[in-house]
C-alpha cells in the first residue's frame, strides 16, 4: 500500500459498495488492502449514519446507498454524496418508481 492516498478507507469502501451492490467484506478488504474488520467497522459507521443500507439476500448481504446525503465536512456539505461517487466513475441507478410513472403517463 502506499505511504498516502488521496481518498481515506471510509471513500474506497463506500466506493466500492456503490459500484458493486453485492460485494462481500472480504472482497472490499482485498481490494482495498485493509483488513476485513476495518471493512466491517466502516460499513457499520456508513450505515449508522444513513449512507447505506443493508438488506440480507440469502447468505450475502446487499447495499443500497443514499447519494442525496451530504458529505461531512463542513467544507464540502453543499455536495451530495452521489455526486462525489459519480467523479469516481459510479452510475446512478434509475429509480423504478420514476420509471413506472413515466410509463403510466
Amino acid at each position: 500500500m502506499p505511504e498516502w492516498m488521496f481518498l481515506t478507507k471510509y471513500a474506497m469502501v463506500f466506493s466500492l459498495i456503490a459500484k458493486h451492490r453485492c460485494i462481500t467484506a472480504r472482497e472490499m478488504a482485498a481490494a482495498i488492502g485493509i483488513t476485513e474488520r476495518q471493512v466491517r467497522r466502516v460499513i457499520a459507521v456508513l450505515s449508522s449514519a444513513g449512507y447505506i443500507n443493508k438488506r440480507r439476500v440469502g447468505r450475502g448481504v446487499k447495499y443500497r446507498i443514499n447519494p442525496d446525503l451530504s458529505l461531512r465536512h463542513d467544507m464540502h456539505q453543499k455536495i451530495a454524496v452521489g455526486d462525489f461517487l459519480e467523479a469516481l466513475g459510479w452510475k446512478r441507478r434509475a429509480r423504478r418508481r420514476i420509471v413506472e410513472q413515466e410509463v403510466k403517463a
